[in-house]
């Protein structure tokens, strides 16, 4: 179905390419970039060496389709910066596939027992996706961003390693 392949600093333009607004760039990224997105923005990204990038492509061929990253923190690894080109691509599955994937080289990589990620509670069909690969919504983790007047709620969501592998059985 998919596969993550390493994220080259020749990828950037198609990725940029790929964000029109700061509404989008907003629930892609969050509040860290912003609109325009630049290479500049990017390549701090690229040289972190706590985040690992991907550029998500179909196993047959090696079109792009997304976008993903993976950023070690202290005791957890957030999954992040998620995005599924083309909106044609979205409820087949593949977001799925590609957390499980995520998931997959996050624990295999790195040591830790909980991995993460943040969504705005508007995204549902995003939240919906999490669940099913094991995530639960953490109450006591929020944040507020304001765009063109409105408030979006971020929430946090968390699985452990052991969820994780068992739902893998």
């Amino acid at each position: 179905m998919i596969k993550l392949k390493t994220f080259e600093t020749e990828d950037i333009p198609e990725l940029i390419s790929k964000i029109k607004d700061k509404r989008e760039l907003l629930q892609f990224a969050g509040p860290a970039y912003h609109f325009p997105l630049t290479k500049e923005q990017l390549m701090g990204d690229v040289e972190n060496e706590n985040r690992q990038m991907f550029k998500i492509s179909e196993e047959t061929g090696d079109r792009v389709i997304g976008h993903a990253q993976l950023f070690l923190k202290e005791k957890t690894f957030l999954l992040g910066r998620i995005l599924i080109w083309d909106e044609n691509n979205r409820g087949k599955g593949y977001g799925k596939k590609v957390v499980q994937e995520l998931l997959q080289y996050g624990f295999g990589h790195f040591d830790r027992k909980t991995a993460e990620l943040n969504v705005y509670d508007w995204n549902t069909g995003a939240i919906e996706c999490y669940k099913k690969v094991g995530f639960e919504i953490d109450p006591d983790v929020m944040s507020e961003v304001s765009i063109d007047n409105e408030s979006w709620l971020s929430i946090n969501m968390k699985i452990s390693k052991n969820t994780f592998e068992f739902r893998k059985i």
